[in-house]
C-alpha cells in the first residue's frame, strides 16, 4: 500500500510540472482578480476596472493555450504513437467549437 501512495504523489507531481505555466498563470490571474475585487469596492474609475478585468482574460487565455499545447505534446502525441488518434482528433474539434465561441 505505501507503494501505491509513492505512485500517486509522483503522478501529482508530474501532473503539476506538465502544466507548470498554466499553473503560473492562473495564479497571476488569481491575485489580479483579488485586486479589481478591492478596486470595485474602493470605487475604483469604471475604465481601470475594465482594463484589468481585460488582462484577467488575456492571462486566462494564455493559460488555456498552455494547457492545450500540453495537450498536444503528451496526450495527442501518444496516441498518435498507439494509433489511437481519432478520439483525440474528435476530442480537439469539440474543444475548437468552445474556443470559436469565445473569439
Amino acid at each position: 500500500m505505501e507503494h501505491k501512495v509513492h505512485l500517486s504523489v509522483k503522478a501529482h507531481e508530474s501532473h503539476n510540472y506538465k502544466h507548470e505555466e498554466a499553473l503560473r498563470l492562473l495564479k497571476t490571474a488569481r491575485g489580479h482578480i483579488d485586486a479589481i475585487i478591492k478596486m470595485i469596492e474602493n470605487e475604483r474609475y469604471c475604465v481601470d476596472i475594465s482594463t484589468q478585468l481585460l488582462a484577467v482574460v488575456s492571462i486566462l487565455k494564455k493559460a488555456n493555450t498552455s494547457v492545450i499545447n500540453k495537450h498536444i505534446e503528451t496526450c495527442v502525441k501518444d496516441a498518435v504513437e498507439t494509433g489511437k488518434v481519432d478520439e483525440k482528433l474528435a476530442e480537439l474539434k469539440n474543444l475548437m467549437k468552445y474556443i470559436e465561441k469565445t473569439m
